[in-house]
């Protein structure tokens, strides 16, 4: 018997069968995670918990606390390992908006969880924060959110450690349920929960500028050791002046992700680097980089695995899981096309017709998304034919009706 909930390093057998993860028919894992789910899964007919959101604070409000996610984490969490463990598109709560006499049957719950999407990938909160290509507005992965940045040798707050928890328990509902998530995450936040390897490349794909400095001083140093070989000059010298009339003012630190300044190694701020300590200082700085968000997505994957089976989860590629969670990340129209009912007309018919074009061709991803959320209350469609439970139904308007009440209600 395999275990693959072991850490990598720990079994070369499973490390080897994480390796070729890539070479795994989708189907194979699919079908025994699918059948995992279902042996583990909780609901039995028991009944949602009653989710009560004041969404006029939640829009208002100034404070964290204020978001329908804090919202609902104070509600949901103490027993979301139980509640969350449902089947495919059953409700993991019931959500009542205070003072909108709503009634659950689908609409409001969805809204609900594209609400606290909406919070997790804001300043809202500070639970995550835009990436460094987002707020440098350079390279790639700008729209993508990381987590926020704690001292290294402080701990991290209990409470940001349930909420962070919490997040890995919503991905878990979403995978379960196939109610998916909006929310913009780097690849190297999944790669730690499947348990990949983290590499620079995954730091600079949301820090262009992550390694530059260490990069060109590497450079320098390399040029100046091949031009000694051609000259007969002292290389260690040479070196030495370039530390002290290029990086004179560069000490044992770094500035993390959350442009903080944490030391490298204890005294570290008043210890410059020269040619000496210069590669040591990579591999500290290296090493802080590639592991600056390892805490807090732990608790994530924690999370995670207390609402789906971790075994065979590792199967499954970084790629692989954000797409159970989260979609495909474009709106499938021609997988909508399949999935939609025509009252007293066809697909045919000109003004479908019309509406398919306008829909395909002329809107935005960002502006299909706000036409799902207004007709349907999530900001994403399944991500495959077979999870789709209710079809999306296009009626035409009696020119003698009232334009209003055609308005979305459930």
């Amino acid at each position: 018997m395999i275990d693959l909930t072991l850490s990598p390093g720990t079994s070369t057998l499973t490390d080897r069968i994480r390796a070729a993860r890539n070479y795994i028919l989708f189907t194979t894992k699919y079908h025994l995670f699918h059948d995992a789910l279902n042996k583990t899964a909780n609901s039995s007919g028991s009944s949602e918990e009653d989710v009560k959101f004041d969404t006029v604070k939640a829009s208002l409000g100034e404070h964290p606390e204020d978001t329908m996610f804090y919202q609902a984490y104070k509600q949901l969490y103490p027993n979301a390992s139980r509640t969350f463990r449902r089947t495919k598109d059953e409700q993991a709560w019931s959500a009542t908006f205070i003072g909108m006499f709503s009634t659950d049957r689908g609409g409001p719950y969805r809204d609900s969880i594209t609400r606290i999407c909406a919070d997790l990938c804001s300043t809202r909160l500070s639970l995550f924060i835009l990436c460094p290509n987002g707020r440098t507005n350079s390279g790639s992965n700008r729209d993508r959110w990381i987590p926020n940045v704690f001292p290294p040798n402080r701990p991290i707050p209990d409470e940001y450690k349930n909420q962070y928890r919490f997040v890995g328990q919503l991905m878990g509902m979403a995978i379960r349920t196939k109610n998916l998530l909006d929310i913009r995450f780097p690849i190297l936040l999944w790669k730690q929960l499947v348990q990949e390897i983290i590499t620079i490349e995954d730091i600079e794909a949301i820090d262009i500028q992550s390694f530059t400095i260490i990069n060109e001083m590497e450079e320098n140093i390399k040029q100046v050791k091949i031009l000694n070989k051609y000259e007969e000059s002292d290389a260690n010298n040479d070196c030495d002046y370039l530390f002290s009339s290029i990086m004179s003012e560069l000490t044992f630190d770094v500035i993390s992700s959350a442009g903080q300044t944490y030391e490298l190694i204890p005294g570290g701020f008043h210890i410059p680097i020269t040619a000496t300590n210069f590669e040591d200082y990579c591999i500290r700085y290296r090493q802080y980089r590639i592991n600056e968000f390892h805490r807090q997505i732990e608790f994530i994957r924690q999370g995670l695995y207390n609402i789906v089976p971790s075994a065979y989860l590792s199967l499954f590629t970084a790629q692989e899981l954000e797409e159970a969670v989260c979609g495909k990340g474009y709106i499938d129209i021609e997988m909508l096309k399949r999935h939609t009912d025509y009252h007293d007309d066809s697909e045919s018919s000109p003004y479908i017709e019309r509406f398919w074009i306008v829909l395909s061709q002329m809107f935005s991803e960002e502006q299909k998304k706000l036409f799902l959320i207004f007709v349907w209350g999530r900001s994403t469609l399944p991500n495959r034919d077979e999870e789709f439970s209710t079809n999306f139904t296009i009626t035409r308007l009696d020119s003698s009706g009232n334009v209003d009440e055609t308005l979305p209600s459930k």
